[in-house]
């Protein structure tokens, strides 16, 4: 019998390495998997890379990631916001490797991966620092860029509701990157706020097949307030 419910953060995250690539879903704090970035602290992995379209906010969630000392290099489109200081202070003193990607790029090396798309050629970031050291070629007239997938050990995911399969469905914009990173990992691992029978689900509805899924863990819904952020009790 098939079934990807597991009983805790911790038995999900149980092996997880050192030296790991962890996507990580999330645009700002939407979609954020905030129980399993906490859970990934307490599990203790270390020497990491962290692919995310942010760098983290303010000291929780990622940023609390980061703060931890576990991650050597992050890759990502927006690494600074306003309340962005400890990824600041970590890439100022050099404790922290920044690849930055376009959004779109990043979207699409993710896709890639999930697709088993070698390379790509793709017109964003031609002419800029960015492009730097990769090969161009002139397609039909217009100048691209080859970029390459980015293959994950571990993808750490938010979904709305799962079923003991690993079917997954979303909430609005917290779906995000949530459904690349499924197919682009070794490992998927995502937080549901319902798991429901099997059945249940409209297939036409489910965003992310259990296929792309390795373990299915069930959380709170919890309060927030503007930013995202969990109100304080």
């Amino acid at each position: 019998m098939i079934n990807k419910l597991a009983d805790s953060v911790a038995q999900a995250l149980a092996g997880l390495k050192d030296g790991a690539t962890v996507l990580i879903g999330g645009f700002g704090t939407a979609g954020i998997p905030g129980e399993l970035i906490d859970g990934l602290i307490a599990q203790g992995a270390r020497d990491l890379t962290v692919v995310n379209n942010n760098a983290g906010n303010a000291d929780q969630g990622l940023a609390a990631l980061l703060k931890a000392g576990r991650v050597r290099k992050i890759i990502c489109s927006f690494p600074r916001q306003v309340d962005s200081y400890v990824f600041d202070e970590l890439y100022r003193s050099g404790k922290l490797e920044l690849e930055l990607v376009p959004q779109g790029n990043l979207a699409e090396r993710l896709r890639a991966a999930g697709a088993g798309i070698g390379a790509f050629f793709c017109p964003t970031a031609y002419g800029t620092e960015l492009a730097a050291g990769k090969e161009t070629r002139e397609i039909n007239g217009k100048h691209y860029v080859l970029e390459y997938p980015i293959h994950g050990d571990v993808a750490l995911i938010k979904a709305e509701k799962g079923d003991r399969w690993g079917n997954l469905t979303y909430r609005m914009s917290a779906r995000n990157f949530g459904p690349v990173m499924a197919t682009a990992a070794k490992t998927t691992i995502a937080t549901v706020h319902e798991v429901v029978e099997l059945g249940a689900l409209d297939p036409e509805a489910i965003v992310t097949p259990g296929i792309y899924v390795t373990h299915v863990v069930k959380i709170d819904r919890t309060a927030t307030q503007a930013g995202g952020f969990k109100k304080s009790a």
